[in-house]
């Protein structure tokens, strides 16, 4: 049976960040989702998760899920029990254990660049620098202008499943990420089965879409 691609972005993104690697996978089912807590002050972890529990169901036959950043978190309490999920990519990701939350294991307390609204959401203080710094510029602009304000509340959620314990899973380190340091990075990378590494910043769907594309090919072929 054939293999869907699932894609779940990262905080502040949509599943607009995708479109180059879904261009780079032509006659492969690759569905993507859109978080809700991107834009929503009132949503968090679970109703992300929920989406994506929801995308996966909804697929009748085996999926490979791909997470960005903190799109990490989500797939980790998502996943966790369905059988048909056969392997997850973690994309310069956040790898938790239970009880972790993405606050938590940025230090505990909000990241300089990031820009606190009174209204529950958090911008990002230069965003080219942060996401894409390694891209032409009319890219890296068009992309800021796509951004949505993110819910600090998804971001303070804990952990509660991990279903890297569970599902075979592969890690891709951008070492060149000004989001999450690459030491960080390597580290929750050692929880998972496979580890790369790619210069690149902490877009490597939108920087290098090929390889991204010619990484998740090769996974299908093994699941």
């Amino acid at each position: 049976m054939a293999v869907t691609h699932l894609l779940v972005h990262g905080a502040w993104h949509g599943s607009w960040c995708w479109d180059k690697v879904v261009a780079e996978l032509p006659g492969h089912d690759v569905r993507t989702v859109d978080l809700p807590s991107a834009g929503n002050p009132a949503a968090g972890l679970t109703e992300d998760a929920r989406v994506v529990r929801d995308a996966v169901a909804a697929i009748d036959g085996p999926v490979v899920v791909t997470a960005h950043s903190y799109g990490g978190v989500v797939a980790s309490r998502a996943l966790a029990g369905l059988a048909n999920v056969r392997h997850i990519v973690y994309l310069c990701s956040f790898v938790l254990d239970n009880g972790d939350s993405l606050v938590g294991a940025a230090g505990g307390a909000p990241l300089p660049w990031w820009i606190m609204r009174e209204d529950g959401l958090i911008d990002v203080k230069d965003p080219v620098d942060i996401f894409f710094h390694d891209l032409p510029d009319a890219v890296a602009v068009a992309s800021v202008a796509d951004l949505a304000p993110q819910s600090y509340r998804a971001f303070t959620e804990q952990q509660t499943e991990t279903a890297w314990r569970t599902i075979p899973t592969t890690y891709l380190v951008a070492t060149e990420d000004h989001a999450i340091p690459v030491g960080a990075q390597r580290a929750m990378a050692a929880r998972c089965g496979r580890k790369f590494e790619l210069a690149s910043s902490h877009s490597p769907f939108l920087s290098h879409p090929d390889y991204v594309a010619s990484l998740l090919r090769e996974i299908e072929g093994t699941v």
